[in-house]
Parts: C-alpha cells; structure tokens; sequence
C-alpha cells in the first residue's frame, strides 16, 4: 500500500435527510379511575388505625395512672400514716410507763435520781405528741382516743403525780400508804385504758387502709390484665383488618403485575382494595398498553429495520462487486494509458514543442495519481470487511515493518525515528501496519527544512494502551483537527505535497475498527503529534491489576 497524506480542508457537508419514522398505532388513552374506587384510600386505613391504637393507648395509660395512683395513695396511708402512728402510741405508751414508774420508784425511795423517768417520760410524751397529732388527721375516733389519753394522763399527773412529789419534796420521807398507792393505780388506769383504745382505733384504721391498699393493688392487677388482653385483641384486629385491607389486595396486585412482567402482556390487571392499590393497578394496566403499543410499533420498526438491512446486505454485495471491478477492469485500462503516455513521453520527449511535453506529463500523472486513488479507495472500503484472524503482535515489529516500507523515503530525506517500549497488542497485523505507515509517511512527507525527527511512545492508560506519534514538521493548525479524519479532504495543494487525502481516514476507520480512538494533540508545539488508543489484552490487564494490588 502506498503512503498517503494528511487529510485536508472539507466542503461543509449537507446532514443526510433522516428516515421517516415507522408508522405507530395511536397511544392508549388516559386512565380512566376504576369503577368501584370509593372504598377508603390506604392512608385512611393506616391512620384510622394506628388513631384508634393511639386512643386506646392513652386511655389505657390513663386508667392504669388513676388506678396506680389509688394504689400508692392506700399504701402510703397504711406505710406513711398509720404504721408510723401505732409506733408513736407505742412510743407514747412508754413514755407514761415510764412517768408512773418514776413517781412511784421516787415515791417510796425519795430519792431524786429516781424521779428521772419521771421526767424523760414527760419529755418523750411532749415530742410524741407533736407527731402523733398531725398523723391522726382524717382518722377521728383515734384522735378522740388520743384526746381521752391526754386527759387522763393530765389527771393522773395533776391529781396524783405532782402532789406525791410535792409532798416528799417538803418531807423528804417516802410515802408508803396503801390509799396513795391505789389512787395512783385507779388514775393510771384510766391512762391504759384510754391507750389501749387509742392503738385499738389505729388498728382498725390499719385494717381498714391495708382493706383499702389490697382493692387498690387487686384493681390494678385487673386494669393491667384488661389493657394487655385488650391491646391484643386490638393488635390482632388491626393485624387482621390490614392484611384484608391492605397486604392481601397489595399480594394480589403483586402475582398480577408478575404475570405481566413475565411477559404476558395481554394479560389485565385486576384492581380491588384500597383507592391507592386500585389506583396501582389502573396504572399497571395503562403501562401494560403503553407496552404492547409500543412493542407493536416495535415490531414494526424492526419490520422496516430488516428490509433495509437486506437492502444493505445487497448494497454492500454490489459495493464489493464493483470493488472486484475497479481492482481487475479499471486497473488494466490504467495501466495502458500510464504505459502508453510514458513511452511518448520517452520516445518523443524533445522532438514535440514545449507544450505537448507538458500535455503529456499532464496524462502521465493523471494516470498514476488515478491509479494511486482506486487502489487507496479499495484498502479504504476493505478495512471492517475483509475480516483477518486478529493475534497478539509487538508493535516494535509492525513499527520495523513499517519502516522496511519506508526505507527509501527514510533515507532520501535522512529521518531519525526514536521509539520508546512499545506493547504487544491483538490486532489484524496488515492494518495495524497501515496505521504505522501512514503516521510515518505523513511526518516524512510534511517536514520543514530540516531532518525529520520523529519520537513514539506508548504507555497505559487504564484498560487502554494510549499511543503517541510526534514531529517536527510545519504541523496543522488546531481548527482543522477533525477535519483532516475526513475522506478525500486536504490542506495543502496536489502540487505541493503528493497523496490522495485517503491516509487519516483510514487511520481512524481501522483504529476505530480494533476498538480504540485517533486524535490530534492541539497543544504540541513544533510540529504535529498524533494519539491513538489500543485496548489492552485482558490477560495483561488483570496481572497489572494483580500486581498493583
């Protein structure tokens, strides 16, 4: 294959009319809502419950508080009240033992350290009493026990009590009468029986509060038992009333819309339930006829698709048998011509005036440029089409093949080519050559005045080996660097540089054609620089991700 030049400037091009769209069936109408679509929306359902759920849980939090309440109102009269005020009756008991003991003991010793239980008696009856009080409010009868109490211990004191110590205090003898002695005992008496009454009545009162205590505590064991049997029933019902409101419709809904995705298009939905699933459902439905309208407008595209893809296949028959033409009919009546203006060029060359010396050199290169351009046009129309075994190659060999193609224009214009570590890729290696050739040919051919230099390089970008073809030719201005990937487009003229405009574009067709993609770098300066990518071989590409790891 000969090497070809850069491509250059096009003609804009008008856009090819687009195809007329297949004929489509008319859309499905709206949905329409089901009839029937009255019961309650979903939402509805979930709020009336979870109000009524709600509802029975403050009224149960309530009447549990009331009756939790009553429970530790009972026992803290019985443990804060009563139980304390029996103590202190306790308590006041002995202290008005010990008074009485202590007169006594005075009484007949008349000695004064006997009367000191006399006198922390009457001390511990005075702190008693300022406790005792305030605890038998709201229990009457006890307190009227304990008024009956102090009164009689007053009178034992007054009437008996003081006047016994009085009269050993001025005599300094004990009293040892037996009339002391028992009026003493009949006012003392009185003092136990009237005690005896008191702890009687905060017994009764004890009895009555732990009575009291027990119905609260039992009426509570019932609020509790009432609440958990009724926020199971209310559980179950909600439960229940949900899976028939709600989860069975949604189940149904489910199987139906999976019989449709299965691929049973025909089939309807059926709505039931409430207005949201129903509403699902409709949509479903609508979906399901958007689906087979568009599948039927489907088919048809693909009705249409396969008729022009036979008239494709029959194109492309006719294209490859007028390639078959141009490569044996055309070239052999090319080559008479060339042959034939070059034998007079050479026989009569000298003998005719200047201007057909001119005439002729005109044929002799229309000729050969024709020939060069039928032979560029049918490598363009092989590559994708012609279809070769792609093997794993190195392209240090393709680039010294491409090179060996070269030799002579290497060494007429005194090229040096730098190469880096080039990769082995998989690829058809006569294109891939190609490619090479031409990249070389065009950094050969477009050079300025001195030694061409030309420098590639290769390295890994990802799953994709990126390759750089750079110069230091008269390059190409940033505005033409897609153009000149164009068929047949040139930026110079036929007399400045040779080729036929072919050489780009069928670098790219075949780059795009193992899977890569060809571009000019716009930021080299000081010539040109070219970048294709190749994929890199999977087996290479997982032990370099096997090694970085």
């Amino acid at each position: 294959m000969s090497a070809t030049d850069t491509a250059g400037r096009p003609d804009t091009a008008e856009p090819a009319p687009a195809a007329a769209p297949a004929s489509r069936p008319p859309a499905p109408p709206p949905r329409a809502r089901p009839p029937g679509a009255t019961r309650w929306p979903l939402r509805r359902i979930i709020n009336v419950s979870v109000g009524l759920l709600a509802l029975f849980c403050l009224a149960a939090i309530a009447i549990g508080s009331v009756a939790l309440a009553r429970l530790s109102a009972a026992r803290g009269e019985v443990v804060e009240r009563i139980d304390p005020a029996i103590e202190h009756a306790q308590a006041l008991g002995s202290a008005l033992v010990n008074q009485e003991t202590g007169v006594r003991g005075y009484s007949l010793g008349a000695q004064r350290d006997l009367l000191e239980p006399y006198t922390n008696g009457l001390a511990a009856q005075r702190s008693v009493l300022r406790t005792l009080r305030p605890e038998l409010r709201g229990l009457p009868e006890a307190r009227a026990a304990l008024d009956d109490v102090v009164r009689a211990a007053g009178d034992w004191r007054t009437k008996y009590a003081e006047p016994v110590i009085a009269t050993v205090d001025r005599t300094g003898e004990p009293i040892v009468t037996t009339t002391s002695v028992d009026t003493g005992k009949v006012y003392f008496d009185a003092v136990r029986t009237s005690l005896t009454d008191l702890q009687n009545d905060l017994e009764d009162a004890r009895g009555d509060a732990a009575a009291a205590l027990q119905r609260s505590a039992n009426a509570l064991t019932v609020v509790c038992v009432v609440i958990a049997g009724g926020f199971v029933l209310i559980v179950v019902a909600l439960a229940v009333g949900l899976r028939r409101a709600a989860i069975r419709p949604v189940s149904r809904l489910a199987a139906e819309v999976r019989t449709v995705a299965g691929g049973d298009f025909s089939h309807k939905v059926e709505q039931s339930g409430p207005t949201e699933v129903r509403d699902l459902g409709a949509d479903v439905n609508q979906m399901r006829e958007r689906i087979l309208h568009e599948l039927s407008a489907l088919r048809a595209a693909h009705a249409e698709l396969d008729a022009r893809t036979t008239d494709l296949e029959r194109s492309n028959t006719e294209l490859e048998q007028f390639a078959y033409v141009a490569s044996h009919d055309l070239q052999e009546p090319l080559r008479k011509v060339a042959s034939f203006c070059q034998l007079l060029q050479r026989r009569y060359s000298g003998q005719l005036d200047e201007r057909a010396d001119q005439y002729i050199e005109f044929a002799v290169d229309g000729a050969k440029r024709m020939q060069e351009l039928i032979n560029d046009l049918l490598a363009f129309s092989r590559v994708g089409r012609i279809v070769r075994d792609s093997v794993e190659v190195s392209c240090t060999a393709v680039l010294a093949q491409a090179r060996a193609n070269l030799a002579a224009a290497i060494e007429q214009s005194g090229a040096t080519i730098e190469a880096g570590d080039l990769p082995t890729v998989k690829a058809e290696v006569p294109l891939l050559t190609a490619v090479f050739q031409n990249l070389v040919s065009n950094a050969l051919k477009f050079r300025r005045d001195e030694a061409p230099h030309i420098v590639i390089d290769a390295h890994q970008d990802g799953e994709f080996w990126e390759f750089s073809f750079s110069d230091n030719g008269i390059g190409i201005d940033a505005d033409y660097a897609e153009r000149i990937f164009v068929i047949f487009q040139r930026l110079h003229g036929k007399g400045e540089y040779p080729g036929t405009g072919i050489g780009l574009a069928m670098c790219r067709k075949i780059i795009e054609y193992h899977g890569g993609r060809i571009w000019l770098d716009t930021e080299y300066e000081g010539g040109s620089r070219f970048r294709f990518t190749l994929p890199v071989i999977a087996a290479a590409s997982a032990e370099e991700n096997d090694t970085d790891g």
